[in-house]
Parts: C-alpha cells; structure tokens; sequence
C-alpha cells in the first residue's frame, strides 16, 4: 500500500487520514501528494522491505529502509548533490472493509538528517 501510496495509487477510502510525526494529512490525495513531496530531495530511490507485511485484527504492518541519492534543497543539509542516503522505517495501516482507513509512518529522520549534515553526528 505505501508504495502504491507513494506513487499515487492503492485503494484508501476517502476518508483516509495519514499519520506522520508532526501532522496528518486527510484523503488519498493529500496522503500522495505528501509522500511525493518527501521523495523531491531524492533521486534514484529504492525502497526495500525489510520485513513484513504483517496482517491481523485489522491491521498490516512492514518495516522497510529507504534507499537514494540527495538532490539537495533541504533546510540545514550540508551534504553536496549525489551523497547516497538510507534509513529505516515502519508503516502501519488499518483497514475496514478491504481498504485502508488509516496510515502511520515511523521513520528514521534524525539519521536521514544526522547523514545529509543537517544535525551533529
């Protein structure tokens, strides 16, 4: 689903609320257009699953690490263009009725920033 997501797709209801650490997004569209947004400083990206999908009750989780090449453009980034990027992550959706309701992703964002020398190693 995430990656279905993250191009733009899957089948969330739309009432679907996407959860990230500072703020929720609301419908598939806003869930997609935010996830596109986090992949603008990136190119050649891959994102692998680590382990998962896990499904019961409801619930599908997975636990993936992001892998890309910094484009630039992030606030305090000191990293130049081309440094290669990877951090770990976790999503956990529910479903109802055979589709996504909800959607939250736990990432690793200090490491991601901590690796484009944005914060203190």
């Amino acid at each position: 689903m995430a990656r279905r997501l993250r191009r733009g797709g899957g089948d969330p209801r739309p009432d679907f609320v996407g959860h990230w650490p500072t703020f929720d997004v609301h419908g598939p569209g806003e869930t997609a257009e935010q996830i596109r947004r986090s992949y603008e400083f990136f190119d050649d990206i891959k994102v692998t699953l680590d382990a998962g999908p896990v499904v019961g009750d409801g619930m599908v989780a997975a636990r993936w690490t992001f892998h890309g090449a910094y484009r630039g453009g992030i606030p305090g980034a000191t990293a130049p263009p081309g440094t290669r990027v990877a951090f770990a992550g976790q999503d956990l959706f529910r479903a109802a009725d055979g589709r996504f309701t909800e959607y939250w992703v736990v990432s690793d964002g200090l490491g991601m920033m901590t690796a484009l020398g944005a914060v203190g190693a």
